[in-house]
């Protein structure tokens, strides 16, 4: 009998469904790391919330553990990457408590507007300063939404029964679906200058750590207000807290911090701020939708091998997985390729399949080259929720089946319209089982990519590698491999530049600086 322990508080409903399916569940909440390493070696799965850290030494001594449930969306508590190393699912329930954090995110905007929790700090203490709190009207106001994915397109529609205008900035979100939504889509700075409320609802991601920085705060009216019930850290708190000192920014209700629990913090002891304990989840509702969800899920792996919303791998059969593990990481590499190269709203994908690959069931294959373009902007993308976070941004994906093989066995190509154009990638898989690119844009060349790359487009121009390598070489960047392709002499042409470590912003900019540059990126794989 499979045994899991339940290490965060969860409804008793996920304990009966364990026991339902015949699963041993023991329920051992707030365990310090040190007794919680002693007793994970006797488990094969792991259920936790976010206030149990699942880290690489943990994992290191879970010895029959095959998974690890968490009961939400975040997985920030958990060291995805250790346990993928060691052969551990990491499952998410990503849509259990998206309407109550929605409608947490609504009440935190009517607290802010009308000053209730310092109004009520006031009349509890015998006070009457009915003067003192002049509130604003929510009806008529514009709400700038930051991140239109499930929860953001509920807020959105909350809004609009408030009678507010809404505008949304989302880099994956299209024309039809902000149509769909009522949203008009805007940049970043219009959103803004623009809103009367600014709520956000996007993940932490490289992309969006720090994004609503000094530069970006100072672009809100003074009269705005802003709700972040998302993720701490998309604030930088302490430009916020500048901010609201100044007048810059009106008031602000914040629901996650930077370090939680948030004991002190720079935001603290102001009437126009308003602080809750990372509450965006917590209903009675949400918690026990989580908890059924989780226990479901976990129950289905243990029991017959099933992976539903696995962050870290995909939904395979045991002969697909066979069958696919050797184009699997090509599929991965180009995916990711193309989306660390799109900055714009995506329209539509299209993955063709030549060769002896167009004979297998290349679903998960998409699912696992789409993972990998919408990976950069979205934090818990995956192979599972990668095509319904497609379906929901009307992305347009297609498989295009070519059995015949063409200049290669077997090809593997991304093909990316967007708002600024299209772009494709192609690669296939060498013996040995090894990816490799074979066309970028058009443009032939073959590389193995390493962990990090920089992409440098370019006019074919001579000196210009000598110059590139001068520029690299005076900033003691190691140069691995270098790979080259070009459309025709003196035309467009690419560098892909295989390095030993991540580049430094001002390595990029001596890059950039260089002449014929068109275009420079760090990518990372």
């Amino acid at each position: 009998m499979p045994k899991v322990l339940i290490a965060d508080e969860l409804s008793p409903r996920a304990v009966a469904v364990f026991a339902e399916r015949g699963i041993e569940a023991d329920v051992a909440v707030s365990l310090k790391p040190d007794a919680l390493t002693a007793r994970i070696g006797a488990y094969d799965g792991l259920a936790v919330r976010s206030a149990t850290k699942v880290t690489a030494p943990l994992l290191a001594e879970a010895r029959a553990l095959r998974i690890v449930g968490r009961a939400g969306i975040g997985v920030d508590n958990i060291d995805v990457a250790a346990a993928t190393q060691r052969g551990i699912v990491v499952m998410n329930t990503p849509y259990g408590n998206a309407i109550t954090a929605a409608e947490h995110a609504i009440a935190m905007m009517f607290a802010l507007a009308r000053q209730i929790p310092a109004a009520d700090r006031s009349t509890q203490a015998g006070k009457w300063e009915k003067s003192r709190f002049m509130g604003v009207e929510l009806s008529g106001k514009t709400l700038g939404v930051i991140g239109c994915g499930n929860i953001g397109a509920i807020v959105a529609d909350r809004a609009h029964g408030l009678k507010m205008r809404v505008v949304g900035y989302d880099p994956f979100l299209s024309e039809e679906r902000a149509v769909a939504l009522g949203i008009e889509r805007v940049t970043l700075d219009e959103l803004l200058a623009r809103s009367d409320f600014v709520t956000l609802h996007t993940p932490m991601t490289d992309a969006t750590r720090g994004m609503l920085d000094a530069n970006a705060l100072a672009k809100l009216k003074p009269s705005a207000r802003l709700i972040n019930c998302a993720r701490g850290g998309l604030i930088v708190e302490e430009d916020l807290a500048a901010a609201l000192d100044k007048g810059i920014v009106a008031g602000a209700a914040i629901d996650v911090f930077v370090e939680e629990p948030a004991t002190a913090n720079p935001l603290f002891g102001r009437d126009n701020v308003v602080a809750t304990p990372h509450l965006g989840a917590a209903t009675a509702e949400a918690q026990e939708n989580v908890a059924v969800q989780i226990a479901e899920q976990m129950a289905d792996f243990l029991l017959t091998g099933a992976v539903t919303n696995a962050v870290n791998m995909p939904s395979l059969s045991a002969e697909d997985a066979r069958r696919l593990k050797p184009y699997m990481k090509l599929a991965e590499q180009i995916g990711s390729f193309a989306g660390q190269l799109t900055d714009s709203g995506i329209k539509s994908v299209s993955v063709e399949y030549e060769g002896a690959i167009a004979e297998f069931n290349v679903k998960p294959l998409t699912a696992t080259v789409l993972a990998g373009l919408l990976a950069p902007q979205l934090a818990s993308v995956n192979v599972v929720n990668a095509p319904v976070i497609c379906r929901e941004r009307d992305i347009r994906v297609s498989e295009t089946l070519q059995p015949e093989p063409g200049d290669y066995q077997m090809l593997m190509r991304i093909t990316v319209t967007g708002e600024t154009g299209t772009r494709s990638i192609a690669g296939t898989v060498f013996a040995g089982d090894k990816p490799r690119l074979v066309a970028v844009e058009g443009m032939p060349l073959e590389a193995e990519l390493g962990e990090h790359v920089l992409f440098v487009r370019n006019l074919d121009k001579p000196g210009f590698i000598g110059a590139l390598g001068n520029a690299l070489g005076a900033a003691s960047i190691n140069i691995a491999t270098m790979h080259l392709g070009r459309t025709a002499p003196g035309q467009d042409a690419i560098c892909l530049v295989e390095v030993d470590q991540l580049l430094p912003a001002e390595v990029l900019d001596k890059v950039r600086a260089l002449p014929h540059v068109v275009q420079v990126k760090s990518m990372k794989f």
